[in-house]
């Protein structure tokens, strides 16, 4: 009895022991009802992402299988995204040993039913796990890789050259760097002859000149601005480079080529004309009528003006000569301020009129007031840098270089009208008629010598002296590029600085030499003004139809093409008047012989 006993109590404990076995493999489907009596509802020993239907093929458990009651009972069509639902379990106790088992297979303790390994967990983009800090620096990299694919999409065709000219060998500025090269380059001895150009046309007619060509220049410069990078992929670095972009290869060059060397080397030679005379000035002011040390000869003022000017071009680039861009525009708007100041403050001479002056015929009077418009154009200069001055800036697609580059310009910009309207009609109503053809530096010498303090005038003086210095480095830099262009591309490496130094060394003397061979250029604004209006006032215009492309009789197509042929046209009367006035005045070329 005690045997068949023990007999009966073994069998059980190794059915007992299959089942555990069973349910092993089968708790990876359902938990057993003690759990989640425990847990107080139901809990999900592993996490298997849903396989939408139709991913794998269903399979069909045989008619004799346990299973195909129970799957046929609870199947129901089930949409992607959602978990399958579970068949009602019967606790482990009250089920019997065969449904745990397959019905082929023999229940012996020696086969046990294999236990289904786990799948190893692979984390997804989109898991919370990626965002631990393990997941957080390869995040970073893939951010990084996007801004830069994306940087590289919309600038890089950049041309290895221009790594080491002066124009783009820097690309660190920024809307500061913009505002003072903007204000230096805008803001100059042209601004002194403005009372000139009154004297022709009037209070009225000048005042309306003035705020034209104001807003006009404004407007072409915000266009120069935003064609910088008008195509994806190419940044136009120069003038002459967005020219042939818009006109063409051969066209280009002849339409922007010369307005654009002259206002650099050109400007460059007035600015050592203007710089030594007002040197000369300066020592004559300060030394007194009881000096009694031999003064300089003006070309040898010239040249003490130019050996400084070539000191101070040795700087390597356009962002390096920022601190000269703000020290010239802060001695610009200081000596534009105290000049028409101390015209306004102090008394007017007698016999001041303000009629319009008029000639004997009404021929020369209508050239006469040309040439005035002449000298107004002339007045806003800088253009011609705006694209230079742009491509020092960095640039991507989130940060394109025209944000700094306008934000520093409006800035600059109203600085500039803050000095040259000031000065237009301060410098009119002191002295009107009476208005010397050199403007009012001349003027203040001429009438106020006596009655203003020789330590004002002399520090008026020397501030144009420092305008004058910083305004150069600025005006001659395209010319430097130039020359270290034509070097690069026939070696194919660098400038070494010995060639560097050789070329602004030749470049200053060059400038000294045209300087002394041609004194009477600083009185040609009217006929120079005429023939460089063009590049800030026309081209612009018709480089913006020519890239942009606006869609035919809309306002911007007519305000272009309108503004580029008036442009055009005030270009060839402006330049006729120019040389009118020179034949009318008298100018008397002398050549090699400056007084």
């Amino acid at each position: 009895m005690s045997t068949m006993g023990t007999g009966r109590k073994a069998k059980p404990e190794e059915e007992e022991e299959e089942e555990e076995d069973s349910e092993k493999s089968f708790r990876l489907q359902a938990p057993s009802a003690p759990a989640m009596e425990e847990s107080g509802g139901e809990r999900e020993l592993l996490s298997i992402p849903p396989t939408p239907m139709g991913a794998t093929p269903p399979v069909t458990p045989g008619a004799h299988s346990p299973h195909h009651q129970i799957s046929t009972s609870h199947s129901h069509a089930i949409t992607p995204g959602q978990r399958s639902p579970r068949p009602s379990q019967t606790p482990a106790s009250t089920r019997p040993p065969s449904s745990l088992v397959s019905p082929s297979m023999p229940r012996s303790p020696l086969l046990k039913t294999p236990r289904t390994p786990r799948t190893p967990w692979t984390p997804s983009l989109i898991s919370p796990r990626f965002l631990s800090p393990i997941g957080t620096p390869m995040k970073r990299v893939l951010t990084n890789m996007k801004s830069y694919l994306e940087e590289v999409g919309h600038l890089t065709k950049l041309n290895p050259q221009d790594a080491w000219l002066p124009i783009t060998e820097s690309r660190n500025g920024n809307a500061y760097y913009a505002a003072f090269h903007n204000l230096n380059a805008g803001i100059g001895f042209q601004a002194l002859i403005l009372p000139v150009a009154f004297t022709f046309l009037g209070w009225s007619w000048g005042m309306v000149s003035l705020t034209i060509a104001y807003l006009w220049q404004l407007y072409t410069l915000w266009i120069l601005i935003r064609l910088h990078e008008a195509v994806p992929g190419k940044r136009y670095n120069r003038y002459v480079e967005l020219a042939q972009a818009a006109f063409g290869e051969r066209l280009g060059v002849w339409l922007a080529l010369f307005p654009t060397v002259y206002l650099s080397a050109g400007t460059a030679t007035a600015l050592i004309l203007i710089g030594g005379e007002t040197m000369k000035l300066f020592f004559q002011i300060v030394c007194g009528p009881t000096c009694g040390s031999n003064p300089l000869s003006t070309v040898e003022w010239y040249l003490v003006f130019t050996s400084l000017c070539i000191v101070l071009s040795q700087l390597p680039n356009l962002n390096s000569i920022a601190g000269l861009s703000l020290i010239g525009a802060i001695t610009a708007i200081t000596y534009c301020t105290m000049v028409w100041g101390l015209s306004v403050s102090r008394p007017r001479p007698l016999g001041i009129s303000y009629d319009i002056m008029k000639a004997k015929t009404d021929t020369v009077t209508a050239f006469s007031v040309l040439n005035a418009l002449g000298i107004i154009a002339f007045a806003f200069r800088g253009h011609n840098l705006a694209m230079e001055i742009q491509a020092t800036m960095p640039s991507s697609l989130k940060h394109p270089a025209y944000i700094p580059m306008w934000r520093g310009a409006k800035v600059a910009y109203v600085f500039i009208a803050m000095c040259v309207f000031p000065i237009a009609i301060g410098g009119y109503w002191a002295y009107g008629d009476l208005m010397p053809a050199g403007g009012m530096l001349n003027a203040l010498y001429a009438f106020h010598n006596q009655d203003i303090s020789r330590g004002v005038l002399a520090t008026t003086f020397l501030l144009v002296v420092f305008n004058c210095l910083s305004s150069f480095q600025i005006y001659s830099m395209p010319v430097f590029d130039s020359f270290e262009a034509g070097y690069t591309s026939r070696t194919n490496k660098p400038c070494p600085l010995w060639v560097r130094a050789g070329f602004r060394v030749f470049y200053g003397f060059i400038s000294f030499f045209i300087g002394v061979a041609l004194p009477f250029l600083s009185s040609l604004a009217g006929l120079l003004g005429g023939l460089t209006l063009p590049v800030t006032f026309a081209y612009p215009c018709f480089m913006w139809i020519c890239i942009k492309k606006p869609e035919k009789y809309t306002s911007s197509w007519y305000l272009n093409w309108g503004l580029g042929i008036l442009g055009i046209v005030f270009s060839l009367a402006f330049s006729v008047g120019g040389v009118w006035s020179m034949v009318n005045s008298g100018l008397k070329l002398k050549f090699f012989k400056p007084t």
